[in-house]
């Protein structure tokens, strides 16, 4: 790899780390709300709402495509988000 692309990789990698600790970031916020969430419920059964879910990710789809990203990309991102919290 040449010097000019190396110095290039390097800037885009410090815009990665900025963009991922902004991540870290809402992902902590929507942990806090999912656990309010989970405070509001009384039954373990009530935990797992699937017609939410399924509402979730046909939003993140509508969104993804508005948005010109990949929806498969970030159908997997939320169904592995939404199965962690589970």
């Amino acid at each position: 790899m040449s010097p000019l692309k190396k110095k290039k990789l390097s800037k885009i990698r410090i815009q990665l780390d900025k963009l991922d600790n902004s991540l870290i970031r809402l992902i902590k916020k929507r942990t806090n709300l999912v656990k309010k969430v989970l405070a509001l419920k009384d039954k373990k059964s009530q935990i797992v709402d699937q017609k939410r879910i399924r509402i979730i990710l046909k939003n993140i789809k509508k969104k993804s495509i508005s948005n010109k990203i990949d929806p498969m990309i970030t159908q997997k991102i939320w169904k592995n988000m939404i199965s962690a919290y589970i």
